[in-house]
């Protein structure tokens, strides 16, 4: 499925380039109909070698554009919206904003204009399509989300929530993939303790994981029952496991990723 739709990546860092590889990728859009925005453009040069528009003028990459994703920090957002607003039209533009602790409301109230505006969460797994990506909005129409939603698919999962649980997303799936990260970190280092050599005790923790991972969304399982597949009476899953909850994990994970959802609530300055 391709689109005679152009698209501009304002702020083209990790979670933005990959947006544009997987969109072209998959077959939707050619190069040319993405526009890159960086302020140092030489960091975009093999992309422009490639056929994709670079530029670090925000405003002119909107004007030329249907879709605007808006990908930088939070704290660079006001001054960007002050850029390109004299560039947005309300009746052609759809926003799409990557950026953790910003409603939708917020990007319209900062502009000053009635523009359909679309939260996205993806994760940096995107970077090999495998992002695990949450979407919701306040007044984007059915077509226009269809559209967010088909945009994010070549780079992932995509599902549609409230948005009042995005910051909620950006807890659990955004910062997720360090806590998931590092737990395979903790595995592989005790395959090491008990007689690994480290790089096959990283392999062999980090397949463990997919494939754990895999027996929920292929056979649609819950975590306790394939737990009970693996766990003896007496048995050696059971000590280490218990072991585990005796010293916190599950309480630990459960307070990593409400602090981190407390955190990323409070990131974005809306006076700023």
């Amino acid at each position: 499925m391709s689109t005679t739709k152009t698209i501009a990546i304002l702020g083209s860092g990790n979670i933005g380039l990959s947006l544009a590889k997987g969109l072209v990728k998959a077959g939707i859009y050619q190069p040319e109909q993405i526009t890159l925005t960086r302020r140092n453009t030489k960091a975009l040069s093999t992309l422009a070698d490639n056929g994709y528009k670079v530029t670090s003028d925000n405003s002119a990459a909107v004007k030329d554009a249907d879709i605007v994703v808006l990908a930088v920090l939070p704290q660079q957002l006001n001054k960007l919206l002050h850029e390109i607003k004299p560039a947005i039209w309300e009746q052609k533009h759809l926003l799409i904003s990557v950026i953790s602790g910003v409603t939708c409301a917020d990007i319209r109230q900062q502009l000053a204009l009635e523009v359909q505006v679309v939260r996205a969460m993806p994760n940096t797994a995107i970077a090999i399509g495998q992002s695990m990506t949450c979407i919701a909005t306040d007044n984007a129409s059915a077509e226009n989300m269809g559209t967010v939603k088909s945009l994010f698919d070549t780079v992932g999962v995509t599902i549609q929530i409230n948005e009042e649980l995005m910051t909620s997303a950006t807890a659990l799936c955004a910062c997720g993939i360090a806590f998931f990260l590092r737990s395979i970190r903790a595995a592989s280092q005790g395959g090491t303790e008990i007689g690994f050599h480290a790089h096959d005790a990283l392999k062999m923790a980090a397949q463990t994981a997919k494939g754990a991972a895999d027996l929920l969304l292929q056979l649609a399982s819950h975590p306790e029952q394939e737990i009970d597949k693996v766990t003896s009476p007496k048995g050696c899953t059971i000590a280490g496991l218990n072991e585990m909850e005796h010293n916190g994990f599950s309480s630990a994970m459960i307070k990593g990723i409400k602090t981190s959802a407390e955190k990323a609530a409070v990131l974005y300055d809306k006076e700023g």
